[in-house]
C-alpha cells in the first residue's frame, strides 16, 4: 500500500491509522534516509497503539530502545548506531520480538538475519520539503 502525506501532521495521522490495526506480537522494520520521517511516523503508531502522546515518542538513537507503556507496549529501536547482530543479542533485545507487544525498527538491515519471517516493511521516501511517501508491504490493514 502506497500513502503521500503532506506534513509531518498528516504522517503522525497516519500511523495511528496503522498503530490501531496492529496485533500483539507485530514487528515494524522502517526503511528510509536520515530525515525521512521514521520516527514521525513511529510517533502516531505509538500513539495509535498504546495511547500515548506523540510529543513523547523520540528517537533512541543513543539508547537503542525507548518503549511506550499503554494498551499493548511500543518497543521503538533505532540501531543506527549498532555495531553488529552480537551487540543487539548482548543487549537481549531479541527478546522484544516475542514479548507480545509491537516492535517498530529503525535501520532493522543491521539485524536482518533475526528479523522474524512476517516482518512489516515500511519503507518513507522524502519527496519534497514537507512531503514523503510511505510504502508498506505487506499490509493489510485500510
Amino acid at each position: 500500500m502506497l500513502y503521500t502525506c503532506r506534513s509531518e501532521e498528516e504522517t503522525i495521522a497516519l500511523g495511528r491509522r496503522i498503530g490501531a490495526q496492529l496485533k500483539a506480537g507485530s514487528v515494524l522494520c522502517f526503511f528510509g534516509d536520515l530525515g525521512a520521517g521514521k520516527t514521525t511516523l513511529i510517533k502516531g503508531i505509538a500513539a495509535g497503539v498504546s495511547g500515548c502522546d506523540p510529543d513523547e515518542v523520540n528517537s533512541p538513537t543513543f539508547v537503542y530502545l525507548n518503549i511506550y507503556e499503554g494498551n499493548l507496549p511500543v518497543y521503538h529501536f533505532d540501531l543506527y548506531r549498532l555495531h553488529g547482530i552480537e551487540e543487539f543479542l548482548s543487549m537481549g533485545f531479541d527478546e522484544y520480538f516475542s514479548a507480545g507487544g509491537i516492535c517498530c525498527v529503525e535501520w532493522s538491515e543491521r539485524i536482518s538475519q533475526l528479523l522474524p519471517d512476517d516482518f512489516i516493511e515500511v519503507r518513507l521516501e522524502h519527496c519534497g520539503e514537507q512531503i514523503r511517501d510511505v510504502a508498506i508491504s505487506p499490509w493489510r490493514g485500510e
